[in-house]
């Protein structure tokens, strides 16, 4: 098979977390006694790591450098605490994920989340399946910047055009095209199939075991 590898996004691709992150946020913004907001609109605040949520959450449209940073530290301290009550693999992933293994395809993750978040909900919601799971740990590296995801192609050994990354945002769309890989987007996560066209998404899974379409295509 010409692909022997798949890097997933995790918040949007394989899991539904929009609710956990939600009321996290919005707990730190009553707080402040902010206003608060609903989950369709905090699906356009994610995407870019939990700072860019913070600071789009924010009534302030640029909002000081030092109440970023000090709702940034309440927010992950409250999502940490919270990041598996409502959180739940999409309908099919598991399917999926078993399908890969029988494959013999190896499966990654690479999340603009904080690391340890990535790795605690991946742990929690998908174990025995992901390897490496990776989330954010140097703002400069997070995606698009394609450089942990060729990071992971050099660990599982395997060729970035031999790889597909999946996810459900523009964001991930152009790390795969920055790092040579198959960009592939889903329809059930927190951004439309027109933006992940638009972006350059060469399929839109309208089902997770679509994928396996592609790669027995291939």
């Amino acid at each position: 098979m010409k692909y022997k590898a798949v890097i997933f996004d995790l918040d949007g691709t394989l899991v539904n977390s929009i609710k956990d992150i939600a009321d996290a946020m919005n707990i730190v913004l009553k707080k402040r006694e902010y206003p608060t907001y609903n989950y369709e609109t905090y699906k356009t605040f994610v995407g870019s790591g939990v700072k860019s949520l913070v600071i789009k959450a924010l009534p302030d449209a640029k909002p000081k450098t030092e109440e970023v940073e000090e709702c940034l530290i309440d927010m992950m301290q409250v999502y940490s605490e919270v990041c598996t009550n409502k959180t739940k693999p999409y309908e099919g992933i598991l399917e999926l994920l078993e399908a890969l293994k029988t494959k013999n395809i190896k499966v990654s993750v690479l999340s603009n989340k904080e690391d340890t978040l990535t790795k605690k909900i991946s742990a929690f919601l998908l174990p025995d399946y992901l390897s490496p799971v990776l989330g954010l740990k140097v703002e400069v590296d997070k995606k698009p910047n394609p450089k942990v995801a060729l990071e992971i192609c050099e660990e599982i050994q395997v060729k970035p055009e031999e790889t597909i990354f999946v996810g459900d945002t523009d964001v991930d769309i152009l790390v795969a095209k920055n790092a040579n890989m198959l960009p592939v987007g889903v329809s059930w996560g927190f951004r439309d199939k027109k933006g992940l066209i638009e972006a350059g998404a060469t399929h839109i899974l309208e089902h997770p075991l679509d994928l396996l379409k592609i790669i027995e295509l291939d």
